[in-house]
């Protein structure tokens, strides 16, 4: 016996039979309307595990139930089927609530993918109900809203945009989104789209056949199928070249790749959540990023404030990555002592969050006693040999003052730090407004103590 509920709605009895038919098969049993009046009757005498809409209705549209149940506050997934490439109807529809949409013709498989999405959402949800405030810390209103934030968003399939500067922890978000909804338990799959050589991105996202191209010694999956059933998360996603741009539009609106020499499309199951520390909408006004793209990809942005903005939670974030460090490392419980707290509380953290935890990290091996000074952290206000209080003048090292090497040391270092700072803490732009390697500045940074 079925124990899940699905209502169709479509005004074309052959395709209520199609959808009834492949509901069955999968053992759901249905309840079929013809219109948004007798849609909205089955609303109000049964609940419903999900319910599969039309767009185009006699008395209405798809969207409009999905308002409806959003507005009742039913607990009713709800999926749309769209016209085929009408991805205005279907951005519509996710911005309104819909849990995700499926275009005519209407592929089987990449519907019961869908569905059984969904089921897995109404059977597992409690499992996945972790604790965001373990992991996505701070106490500050903006994070309390952006937990509540996280919560919505896990139990959708609507692509997320998480924008927001380097450093505030938007892989950090786009993880929590998964681990909380229905593909918790299938993969996580993070990519860097910055860090892809053009020339192989095609292969990487979309995978190839054996000797489709020199060097293709063996079918390889790309990374959508690597995330089957799955989260990809696209980082960086503002450096992806403009014919990469298209073929992802494509896939993500066919939801199906097709691999370098193969003749056929693969369907592929993947939620897309996205994230730039860019102004993507400016790059859309110059014409460097597909605006139809940037339409699909943000039909929820999700803004990951800044540290800075957020300074009541700096102890908290601090003494949190103290813990992790004393941990790690199997030291001793380590403090920060009163003036090291407030000299992180007046420091503007261009670097964000993972800037804090490198300072941690690094006054970690320098401190005594196991008590942080400010001394020990280093930050750029109080270098220079100086302990003065943040905002006031440092003094500088002079050749002759200190052994060559020592002044040497502080000029790379005050001039990696500049770089950090100006690329708001991206090692690659930084190594490249240095005009040195990604491995020549990884080599400095460490050396210099600043990994």
């Amino acid at each position: 016996m079925s124990t899940h509920l699905a209502l169709i709605v479509d005004d074309e009895p052959d395709i209520r039979e199609l959808l009834e038919l492949t509901l069955g098969r999968m053992n759901i049993d249905t309840r079929s309307a013809a219109n948004l009046a007798e849609a909205k009757d089955w609303l109000t005498k049964q609940h419903f595990d999900i319910c599969l809409t039309d767009m185009r209705l006699p008395d209405g549209n798809g969207i409009d139930l999905v308002r409806h149940i959003q507005q009742q506050g039913l607990n009713v997934p709800a999926a749309v089927i769209t016209a085929y490439g009408n991805m205005e109807s279907a951005v519509e529809a996710l911005k309104a609530g819909a849990f995700d949409f499926v275009s005519k013709p209407v592929d089987l498989q990449v519907l019961r993918n869908l569905i059984n999405s969904v089921l897995k959402l109404s059977d597992d949800f409690p499992k996945h109900d972790r604790r965001s405030r373990e992991s996505l810390l701070g106490e500050s209103q903006v994070m309390c809203n952006i937990r509540s934030t996280i919560e919505k968003l896990s139990r959708s399939q609507a692509p997320v945009y998480i924008s927001g500067e380097s450093g505030t922890g938007k892989e950090l978000v786009a993880k929590l989104i998964h681990d909380k909804g229905p593909r918790a338990d299938d993969p996580f799959v993070p990519v860097n789209c910055g860090a892809i050589p053009t020339e192989l991105m095609e292969s990487e996202f979309f995978g190839h056949k054996k000797g489709s191209f020199t060097g293709a010694l063996s079918d390889k999956d790309g990374l959508f199928q690597v995330a089957a059933g799955g989260t990809l998360f696209l980082d960086e996603i503002a450096e992806l070249p403009m014919h990469m741009q298209s073929k992802l539009l494509r896939v993500i609106q066919e939801k199906a790749v097709r691999p370098i020499g193969s003749q056929h499309e693969v369907p592929t199951d993947v939620r897309i959540l996205s994230a730039t520390h860019k102004d993507l909408g400016k790059l859309v006004g110059e014409g460097l990023f597909r605006q139809d793209l940037y339409y699909r990809l943000n039909v929820i942005e999700l803004n990951v404030p800044p540290l800075r903005e957020r300074p009541g939670d700096i102890r908290l974030l601090a003494r949190h990555f103290l813990q992790q460090l004393v941990s790690q490392n199997h030291q001793p419980a380590l403090m920060l002592d009163e003036k090291a707290l407030q000299a992180l509380e007046h420091y503007t953290f261009p670097g964000n969050v993972r800037e804090l935890e490198n300072i941690l990290e690094r006054a970690t091996a320098l401190c005594e006693n196991n008590v942080i000074t400010p001394e020990d952290m280093q930050l750029p206000d109080l270098q220079a040999g100086n302990s003065s209080a943040p905002g006031e003048d440092t003094a500088e090292l002079e050749p002759g003052a200190v052994p060559l090497d020592t002044y040497m040391d502080s000029i790379e270092k005050e001039a990696l730090l500049k770089a950090l700072e100006q690329t708001r803490y991206n090692k690659t732009a930084a190594a490249k407004l240095l005009g040195i390697t990604f491995r020549a500045l990884r080599y400095r940074l460490k050396k210099l103590g600043l990994e």
